[in-house]
């Protein structure tokens, strides 16, 4: 072999070893955060990780979860999302405005998808749903959008029904107010807004509830409360026999009257979707903001026939799912 022949040769493959090397190397284990105001339930998350392993993202091979769940409380939401950027998080994964808020935040530059938020627009998150434009994309809840379905069951369900007190925190009310007012008018009911600061004071908040003449509630900030804590309110709810509509299908199973939502099982494996392809490559800013299309109407029967309240066949065909 010729010397001009053999360098040529030696140089190729120079160039050529590098290139395979690198093909074998093994991809980087990614770091998906999970920020909430609280743990997520149980069927929730596995929804997520299922689906995230569909994608091609398993837990322990190529990824690994990095979480801050908090116990309830809005205010610690900031130092939990600023400790969550910290871990150097590929992506954050958050539920609730309130907590996309605060993700957004102390993350500007960490890509940001939310599951079952319910005011994407809220301080400009995102610019259009078609077009988010920024950091920030994900799935609604339409929470805001279904207030007036979710009062219009309640009466359906508590006859002669004339006022609903709505609990929650004074910061979920700005969220929800006028939409709130709004259908209630429209339904002919009266709204009493009644502030449940955490839901340790809910027997109070049903008390006062109570005391201001609602025959039915309606408990706002699912994505706020603990498993305990959920059931701390089922718990007053059936102590006070107050009538209680729920945002979550694992309220109405641990024993509450009923719930209303979006399918939250879609919503999680749907973020799940749109979390591999931003780790794939894709911008959160091109992403749409979707809106869930299934909605899940949940009854319990047993707590039905405690409160004395028979259901209208009517309502019992529409329920996705009727607990016995």
């Amino acid at each position: 072999m010729r010397r001009r022949e053999f360098i040529t040769l030696l140089g190729g493959a120079a160039v050529t070893w590098p290139l395979a090397a690198r093909a074998q190397q093994p991809e980087r284990i990614r770091r998906i955060g999970f920020l909430r105001a609280a743990p997520p339930p149980e069927r929730e998350l596995n929804a997520f990780l299922s689906a995230l392993a569909e994608h091609g993202y398993v837990q322990g091979q190529n990824f690994v979860m990095v979480q801050q769940w908090g116990d309830g409380n809005v205010a610690q939401l900031p130092e939990l999302a600023v400790a969550l950027k910290n871990e150097g998080v590929d992506i954050i994964v958050a539920e609730g405005t309130i907590v996309v808020q605060a993700a957004a935040a102390a993350a500007p530059t960490v890509p940001i998808v939310f599951v079952g938020a319910a005011d994407p627009f809220a301080g400009g998150l995102v610019k259009s749903l078609s077009h988010p434009g920024g950091n920030v994309t994900g799935f609604s809840s339409r929470d805001i959008e279904i207030a007036g379905k979710a009062f219009e069951i309640l009466k359906e369900m508590v006859p002669g029904l004339m006022r609903i007190a709505v609990l929650a925190t004074r910061r979920i009310w700005s969220l929800f107010s006028a939409t709130q007012d709004q259908a209630a008018t429209t339904l002919g009911v009266e709204l009493s807004y009644i502030d449940m600061p955490r839901p340790e004071a809910a027997g109070v908040a049903m008390q006062q509830a109570i005391a201001e003449g609602a025959q039915g509630a309606l408990v706002r900030g699912g994505p706020f409360f603990s498993a305990v804590q959920r059931r701390l309110i089922i718990d007053s709810a059936a102590e006070f026999r107050l009538p209680v509509m729920y945002e979550r299908r694992d309220d109405a199973a641990r024993g509450g009257l009923l719930s209303y939502s979006a399918d939250h099982i879609e919503l999680y494996r749907a973020t799940a979707g749109y979390v591999a392809r931003i780790l794939r490559g894709e911008n959160a800013a091109d992403l749409p903001v979707q809106q869930p299309t299934k909605f899940e109407l949940v009854i319990n029967l047993k707590t039905a026939k405690a409160l004395g309240l028979e259901i209208p066949p009517s309502l019992l065909a529409r329920a996705n799912e009727v607990i016995e």
